[in-house]
């Protein structure tokens, strides 16, 4: 079963990217949505991910 929620070292390791290119598709706007925690921790939903992956697949 799928964790629902991923780390940005997750997220990094499942597209095979750096953690800065991760960030500057981030302050592009370019990045699926995040949620920051109270501690500064960024999580990124697995819905949010796949539906991001899927908007690039129909773009492309």
């Amino acid at each position: 079963m799928k964790r629902t929620h991923l780390t940005i070292p997750e997220l990094c390791a499942e597209l095979g990217i750096a953690r800065s290119t991760f960030y500057d598709w981030r302050a592009a706007k370019k990045a699926p949505r995040c949620i920051k925690l109270p501690n500064g921790d960024i999580r990124i939903r697995r819905t949010d991910f796949d539906n991001w992956l899927q908007s690039l697949e129909d773009a492309a």
